[in-house]
């Protein structure tokens, strides 16, 4: 883990909602209810808020105007949902399985977690992961260790699907631990998340991937250019709208629009979040405390 700047993002900042643009609202909401298994937090005609208890995890905002986006544009490689237990988990994927088998695309043990990946039906990539204790991580030379090893996804559910996790796939707390972006260049990206934002590198592989978090996370914001090496700025498409990120404190906030601004990066603050546009135009929106129901800024 890296850190040459005294102006770092608080160390208990956390991921909030991530927002999508689609084209099919109500099948969009049904892959998420149903099969991811969140629950709807909040809706009306043009949006849908899904998450667990009040913590919103996915906002789906209706723009049957817009065309996808191409696979080497940059954008959203996956948002990754984090439960509490193996047990929630295991529900969650054999919840999947069972309503849309054909969106698995397979399994990991990363060290730090165990995570499965799907695509939903707007082909946006889903992780829907667990994490050890951090006492089980590993760090080397200021990086933590991960790696990809197989998980057998049938033996993990063998070994953690519970009768009532069949029942009731909706158990515990669920949100989002990270998201992982596509990117035209990893130096850019480091310059802005890290240099710039405030998180801190976890994880560097070479030019071709950045992971980078706060308070010692294996990470928050992943970002990779293995499909979009050289992408420029996003137009506007379906798929990611924002990303939302929470801080403790209003001075926390404060002090990271002073700094975007020191910067010279265009800052929009109305006094309780602060949001701007990362190089490819992802619009990222800080704010502080829980968030469940608001929509695009």
């Amino acid at each position: 883990m890296t850190s040459n700047t005294a102006d770092l993002l608080a160390a208990d900042t956390s991921m909030g909602a991530v927002t999508l643009r689609v084209a099919d609202l109500d099948a969009m909401t049904r892959y998420y209810r149903d099969a991811i298994a969140l629950e709807v937090l909040g809706a009306d005609a043009d949006s849908v808020v899904l998450g667990r208890g009040t913590t919103a995890v996915m906002i789906l905002v209706h723009a049957p105007e817009l065309r996808n986006a191409s696979p080497r544009d940059a954008g959203l490689f996956h948002t990754a949902i984090l439960f509490d237990t193996e047990e929630a988990l295991a529900a969650s994927v054999y919840s999947v399985a069972q309503k849309h088998p054909g969106t698995f695309t397979g399994s990991s043990d990363h060290l730090v977690s165990k995570a499965f990946y799907f695509t939903d039906p707007e082909n946006n990539g889903v992780e829907l992961y667990w994490d050890r204790e951090r006492a089980a991580w590993g760090w080397s030379h200021g990086s933590i260790e991960m790696s990809t090893l197989y998980l057998d996804p049938n033996e993990f559910l063998q070994q953690n699907l519970t009768e009532g996790a069949v029942d009731q796939p909706i158990i515990g707390g669920a949100r989002v631990g990270h998201v992982h972006l596509q990117v035209g260049d990893t130096s850019v990206a480091r310059e802005f998340y890290v240099d710039r934002l405030g998180f801190e590198t976890t994880v560097s592989l070479g030019d071709s991937a950045l992971f980078v978090s706060a308070g010692g996370y294996h990470h928050h914001i992943a970002m990779n250019t293995w499909n979009s090496r050289g992408a420029g700025p996003r137009q506007l498409a379906l798929g990611l709208a924002q990303i939302d990120i929470r801080v403790p404190s209003s001075d926390d906030l404060g002090a990271l629009g002073e700094r975007l601004g020191h910067f010279g990066h265009q800052v929009r603050d109305d006094g309780q979040t602060v949001s701007f546009d990362d190089p490819w135009n992802n619009l990222i929106r800080v704010t502080t405390g829980a968030e469940t129901h608001r929509t695009l800024t």
